[in-house]
């Protein structure tokens, strides 16, 4: 009677699985045929297998730029956006999702996920009668200049030689810089990042908007900060001998 009664369990345990392998929408053939990764048009699983793992899953709150941030969206053009997402940016942990630069992705999936950020988050109207800086800069930035910028304007928040204050964090720390091009320094001075309570450039001094100059001879400065080797540093063995901790 036993082994009847575990023999009927184990009978309706395999018919189940059976059933719910036939039902699966993976499962090839019939109405349901298995979708090749290159045929996904939709941007909410395009954007989230893609994207949102730095961005933020709804465009913001990730360690990356908010892609959902309008101010963002009015400065920067869809062909900068796409450019971005199908090529990387080399030296910074922003990959190449196009195929014809070693990623995953078709065009046309670029194409969907670019229109899907512009559609869902951009806000035409965010700097009506305003006269935004522009997303690349039109002359060199200044260091020695970017140095009294950066006084006036970041380090009540960031300190007075940038390794954090009351208000914000380090933002000459090494291995950030490292991880961070000239350019998203200025699109987050441009920007800011309004969910972590960082104004965009017209709030950091109220009724004193940043100059596109001002702009782009502040991240001057904090790229002259960038170390040339980043990383922990080590002490040397000459170092640890002065300490008696080497024979």
């Amino acid at each position: 009677m036993k082994h009847l009664c575990l023999g009927l369990i184990m009978a309706i345990f395999i018919v189940l699985v059976c059933t719910s392998c036939a039902n699966s929408p993976a499962r090839a053939g019939g109405d349901s045929p298995v979708m090749r990764p290159t045929q996904v048009m939709d941007f909410t699983v395009l954007y989230g297998d893609n994207c949102a793992g730095c961005h933020g899953l709804h465009g913001k709150g990730g360690a990356s730029i908010p892609l959902s941030d309008p101010v963002f969206l009015t400065i920067a053009d869809d062909a900068t956006i796409r450019r971005i997402a199908a090529n990387g940016v080399p030296g910074t942990p922003m990959p190449a999702f196009a195929q014809s630069a070693g990623g995953m992705l078709t065009d046309k999936q670029i194409d969907a996920i670019v229109s899907g950020i512009r559609s869902r988050w951009a806000k035409p109207d965010v700097l009506r009668d305003v006269n935004p800086p522009p997303y690349r800069p039109l002359a060199p930035g200044n260091p020695i200049r970017g140095a009294a910028v950066y006084a006036t304007y970041c380090s009540p928040c960031h300190g007075p030689d940038g390794r954090g204050g009351k208000k914000a964090s380090s933002i000459v720390d090494g291995s950030y810089l490292a991880l961070t091009s000239d350019q998203d320094l200025r699109t987050n001075v441009i920007i800011g990042r309004p969910e972590l309570g960082a104004p965009d450039w017209r709030g950091d001094v109220p009724g004193k908007p940043m100059s596109a100059q001002e702009i782009s001879d502040v991240v001057a400065w904090l790229a002259a900060q960038r170390p040339k080797v980043p990383g922990q540093p080590y002490p040397t063995p000459s170092s640890n001998r002065a300490k008696g901790e080497l024979p």
